[in-house]
C-alpha cells in the first residue's frame, strides 16, 4: 500500500530488452530513473524477477499490469509468453496483459483466448504502433472475446514520438463505433488522449459509463489543464492510475502527485487502485 492506500500500476513494460528497437531502450533512459534498466535487468537483458518485485514493494505498488506489445514497425516485440516468469514469482502482484495485433494474427480471437487462459486480466492494443485503427473489422472478433470473458479492453490513446508511429490511429474518435456495437465492453483510453484529443478522451469517458480513462505518460500536476473543459472532480471519477513504467521517475511519486490534486478524499483511492479493482480482470492486492 501506498499512504495507506491501495496502488494499482495498470501500465507497466518489463520486455526482453533485444527484442526491442533501439528507440525503446533510448525512451526508458531518457524518461526512466537514472539506472533503472541496470538494476532490474541482467546484463543478457532479461528482467529479473526478484528485484522487479522488490522494486514494485518499494514503491507501493500492491498490482502491477505487465504490458506486451506485437508492433514490428515501431517498438519491436514484447512477449506475451515472456511476462509469465515474472508473474510466476509473484502472481499477487504480477498480472499479465494481452496483446494483439490484426497484422500478425490469425485467427485474432483464437490467439487472445489463448492469453486470457494463461491468465491475462485485459487486452490492450497499440493501434499507433501496429498500423490499424481500433474499430477495424478485424479487431471485431476479439472484441466478441473480451465480452463474452468479461474481459476489458486498453486501448493507446495518444501520440507517440517512437518511429514508424501512425499517430491518426491514436484518436479516440474510432472508438466510438466500438463502444456503441460492444455496448458491455469496458474501455480504458491509455494515455487519456494524450497530445490533441483530451477533450474527446475526457468526453467519452464522462458520456459513457463504460470508458475509463487511464494516466500513463501524463504528468499529475498538469492534469488540471489537460482536462481543462471538464470539470476535474467529476472527471476523475473515472481515471484509473498507472505510470508508463520504466518511462517515469517513480511510481510513488506520481500517485501523491495525483492524492494532492484538488478532487475529493473520497475520489483518490478510486483512482489509485479502486476503479482498477473493479475494471480488470481478476485482481487481488491481498491487502
Amino acid at each position: 500500500m501506498l499512504d495507506g492506500h491501495v496502488l494499482v500500476d495498470a501500465h507497466v513494460h518489463v520486455p526482453l530488452l533485444d527484442t526491442l528497437a533501439p528507440a525503446w531502450v533510448d525512451w526508458a533512459r531518457q524518461f526512466g530513473r537514472p539506472g533503472i534498466l541496470e538494476e532490474i535487468w541482467r546484463p543478457d537483458g532479461t528482467p529479473d524477477p526478484a528485484a522487479l518485485d522488490r522494486h514494485m514493494a518499494e514503491q507501493g505498488v500492491d498490482v502491477a499490469l505487465l504490458f506486451c506489445e506485437y508492433s514490428p514497425k515501431a517498438t519491436g516485440y514484447q512477449r506475451f509468453d515472456d511476462l509469465l516468469p515474472l508473474v510466476e514469482h509473484n502472481p499477487r502482484r504480477f498480472r499479465p496483459v494481452a496483446n494483439v495485433n490484426p497484422h500478425l494474427h490469425h485467427p485474432i480471437a483464437a490467439e487472445l483466448t489463448r492469453q486470457l487462459d494463461l491468465g491475462a486480466a485485459a487486452l490492450k492494443i497499440h493501434p499507433v504502433h501496429g498500423g490499424f485503427r481500433a474499430d477495424d473489422a478485424m479487431m471485431y472478433p476479439a472484441y466478441a472475446v473480451l465480452v463474452e470473458r468479461g474481459v476489458p479492453l486498453v486501448v493507446h490513446s495518444g501520440t507517440s514520438t517512437f518511429p514508424g508511429s501512425t499517430n491518426a490511429y491514436a484518436d479516440p474518435v474510432y472508438l466510438d463505433a466500438v463502444v456503441r456495437d460492444f455496448p458491455d465492453l469496458q474501455v480504458v483510453l491509455a494515455h487519456g488522449g494524450r497530445g490533441w484529443w483530451y477533450d474527446a478522451a475526457a468526453f467519452l469517458a464522462v458520456s459513457r459509463p463504460n470508458v475509463w480513462i487511464e494516466l500513463s505518460g501524463l504528468p499529475p500536476r498538469r492534469l488540471p489543464e489537460y482536462y481543462g473543459r471538464f470539470d476535474l472532480a467529476r472527471l476523475a471519477r473515472k481515471f484509473i492510475y498507472g505510470t508508463d513504467w520504466p518511462g517515469v521517475p517513480g511510481q510513488a511519486a506520481n500517485a501523491r502527485a495525483i492524492a494532492a490534486l484538488d478532487i475529493p478524499a473520497d475520489v483518490v483511492p478510486l483512482v489509485l487502485g479502486g476503479n482498477a479493482l473493479r475494471v480488470y480482470r481478476g485482481l487481488d492486492p491481498a491487502v
